[in-house]
């Protein structure tokens, strides 16, 4: 995986984030232009209350939501239009919309996640990937012959097949579950007989869930607070963001009330965030994990994450990666990116040093955006 050295990291926030001037990249800026344009034009659907007039959550409807697991147990805030930027060298070179607003992201909170494993695995609270995650984590989520197989790889590559009920939520509520513009979900919630752990993949929110948990165990302390110390801060991210769990998922750890995070907003919830501080986010990674100077989190992780797993050559640890046109036929394979339900998304060039992020754009033109866009770069 190549990268080009960044021309210029942004100052921390509040500070002007440098924009991209005439002649600084070849850029064709009409075909940029017109990428913005078609992000604007392109905005979700989804009402922005996140609730229908019929009162339904709007990813109860997405996911063709039904029975005993359905209640929403975390802060729901109404959301903006669509918004985003592109950043070409460390720099602006489009923004659109208010990319400066806290919103919800859904799903992308799951890439924050794998973002913290690295950090536990950099501190050594996470010794080896392949270690079975019952040997460090206390408590009866791991007791069950089948659970104490999972390890912490399968857990970040959603191929634990993990059996149980945390947080009120049943992990058979995801099974069948698909993702994606053609996603069938017409028997999500049926249960089906579990897999080995290892040999199956499956996009389950429960059982993302349970890795939050099991790294708040691991570092002994709330996430949030880990992620703001560890790589926001040293990023210089805005003070804007917050991370949000359930009502339900309040534990004592050490003797102090925590609340376990949830990695997207499937029940409400989940990371309510800036584009501009995904933007810094995905140079962190477009980086290898280095932020100037210092090496925020190990290279040899970032490779590892970035990896196709066994179960998904499209997926690495809660990243999701462009192998086969699977966003864009135009983009190159070493492309990869951060998404969510709304569609989220923080996009990760590597040949061509580029970060994009969209907020509220429609799910069916991710791939019209990223052709326009790649036809800008590419100039």
């Amino acid at each position: 995986m190549s990268i080009h050295p960044m021309s210029e990291l942004p100052p921390a926030h509040p500070a002007a984030w440098p924009l991209l001037l005439e002649g600084e990249r070849k850029l064709d800026r009409a075909a940029l232009d017109e990428a913005r344009a078609f992000a604007i034009a392109n905005e979700s659907t989804w009402p922005r209350s996140f609730y229908y007039p019929d009162g339904r959550y709007v990813g109860i409807v997405e996911w063709n939501e039904k029975g005993p697991w359905s209640e929403i147990v975390g802060p729901v805030r109404a959301r903006e239009g669509a918004s985003g930027l592109v950043v070409v060298g460390g720099k602006v070179a489009a923004e659109w919309g208010d990319t400066s607003r806290a919103d919800m992201t859904f799903s992308v909170a799951k890439s924050y996640l794998a973002i913290l494993a690295g950090v536990a695995v950099g501190d050594g609270l996470i010794r080896d990937i392949d270690e079975p995650v019952v040997r460090t984590v206390p408590g009866a989520h791991f007791t069950s012959a089948h659970n104490a197989q999972i390890t912490w790889r399968h857990l970040l590559q959603q191929s634990s097949e993990w059996q149980g009920e945390l947080w009120g939520k049943s992990d058979q509520v995801d099974h069948f579950r698909q993702v994606g513009a053609s996603a069938d979900n017409s028997r999500k919630g049926d249960e089906r007989a579990l897999m080995p752990p290892g040999s199956f993949y499956e996009y389950n929110d429960v059982r993302v869930n349970l890795l939050a948990y099991c790294l708040m165990m691991r570092f002994g302390r709330p996430l949030p607070d880990v992620l703001h110390e560890r790589i926001m801060d040293p990023i210089g991210a805005s003070k804007t963001w917050a991370w949000h769990g359930y009502s339900t998922s309040w534990v004592d750890v050490g003797g102090q009330r925590m609340q376990s995070v949830s990695g997207g907003a499937h029940w409400g919830g989940g990371m309510f965030i800036s584009a501009r501080d995904h933007a810094r986010v995905g140079l962190l990674i477009g980086q290898r994990g280095r932020w100037g100077n210092r090496q925020l989190l190990p290279e040899s992780y970032i490779e590892a994450m970035l990896a196709p797993s066994p179960t998904n050559p499209k997926y690495g640890y809660l990243w999701w990666l462009n192998r086969g046109g699977a966003a864009s036929a135009h983009a190159p394979e070493t492309a990869v990116y951060a998404m969510g339900a709304g569609n989220n998304i923080i996009w990760v060039d590597f040949e061509s040093d580029v970060v994009a992020v969209l907020r509220w754009l429609d799910k069916s033109a991710l791939g019209g955006f990223l052709e326009r866009l790649m036809k800008a770069v590419k100039a």
